[in-house]
């Protein structure tokens, strides 16, 4: 009887560990989010842009990371830039099209863990109407409590991008096709 209950106990404690275990679905914290993309303008200056409404979802899986996964909207008309280059960016038509009504998505299709806290992300990034792969080089920042007492989670990510590959290559190669981002991510517990 004793050995019955035992093992009992033992199954239910390892239930429970798996339970906790599995990977927990977050919701991406715009609040506290944000890209930043640099780009060369010719040999004269660097071009930056900002993005503040960054919204999506994500699973975590602390115990094996490779099993996360994450999708990320954000609107086109949310990249902002100085009040003289918005106009030709998102409305002259010689890069973005229909950038009033279009969203860029990433939705990730792999995660290769390449280090305690880093991992490989490879998704599919769909911007100014063309997906095409992409790898975002991640870093696990670490969770805890927020100053407001909610649980976070922060991650950051870097990748370039080749914006030939999305149909907005006007002026290359006097600007070049090279286009950095920088990704800065809260997300906390989704709510039931």
């Amino acid at each position: 009887m004793k050995t019955a209950l035992t093992a009992t106990a033992l199954t239910a404690t390892l239930a429970a560990g798996m339970a906790m275990a599995e990977p927990q679905p977050y919701e991406i914290d715009p609040a506290h989010s944000e890209l930043l993309a640099h780009w060369q303008h010719a040999d004269f200056s660097t071009t930056r842009a900002i993005v503040f409404d960054i919204s999506g979802e994500m699973t975590f899986d602390e115990e094996d990371p490779a099993n996360s996964s994450i999708s990320i909207q954000i609107p086109t008309t949310a990249i902002n830039v100085t009040p003289e280059f918005e106009e030709h960016l998102l409305q002259s038509g010689d890069l973005f099209q229909n950038a009033q009504d279009s969203m860029i998505t990433f939705e990730s299709t792999s995660i290769k863990v390449t280090g305690e806290n880093t991992a490989d992300i490879t998704g599919d990034l769909t911007l100014n109407g063309v997906t095409s792969e992409v790898i975002l080089e991640s870093t696990f920042i670490g969770q805890g409590e927020s100053p407001t007492g909610e649980q976070v989670a922060a991650f950051g990510a870097t990748t370039t991008l080749d914006r030939t590959n999305f149909n907005l290559g006007a002026f290359t190669p006097v600007v070049p096709a090279e286009v950095n981002v920088e990704i800065s991510l809260e997300a906390s517990p989704a709510s039931e």
